[in-house]
């Protein structure tokens, strides 16, 4: 798993983490299960989770909440906007959620070349400040993120950390 990469979740994860506000894999074509939603991934270097946020084409929708809540606070961190082989979407960090690399179904490529999916760089950054800006606010209680990832971030860094082992002492033994 690399940071700036595009991802899908597995189904596990959200068997193992039942919060109704994350955003579950959906939809069937043709009777086949079909990779939805694709999350942009960034990694935090500190705790060695990655952040997950799903992308959109439905843009018109939330280029309103978007624009809203830029009238109403004059900035907004929760909704990025994109192009992702050339098309616009929507990045929504209101819907993030930690991930580690056992819950990554598959990566998203390019059908066409059979590559990563890779934005550019200045795209990339404001995308993660944006996300890490949200994340530092919403840990100080302001609740801009929907699912619960502390919560889910808790758990993740439970199944990150090796247990300590358990060490029995032991008898010196002397010899006569």
């Amino acid at each position: 798993m690399y940071s700036g990469n595009f991802y899908f979740i597995k189904d596990q994860y959200f068997i193992d983490f039942p919060d109704t506000r994350l955003m579950k894999n959906k939809e069937i074509i043709n009777g086949r299960p079909h990779n939805r939603p694709c999350y942009y991934s960034f990694k935090d270097d500190a705790t060695g989770i990655y952040w997950a946020v799903p992308i959109s084409s439905q843009t018109p929708k939330y280029q309103k909440y978007h624009d809203d809540k830029l009238a109403k606070h004059g900035a907004c961190y929760t909704i990025h906007f994109g192009y992702v082989l050339g098309e616009r979407k929507a990045f929504l960090i209101q819907n993030m959620c930690p991930v580690i690399p056992s819950y990554i179904n598959n990566q998203y490529l390019n059908a066409n070349n059979g590559q990563p999916i890779i934005l550019p760089s200045k795209l990339s950054s404001e995308i993660e400040t944006k996300a890490k800006k949200a994340l530092i606010m919403h840990r100080k209680g302001l609740g801009l993120i929907f699912p619960d990832v502390l919560a889910i971030e808790t758990q993740l860094l439970a199944k990150l950390t090796p247990p300590t082992p358990i060490v029995t002492p032991t008898t010196p033994t002397t010899t006569p």
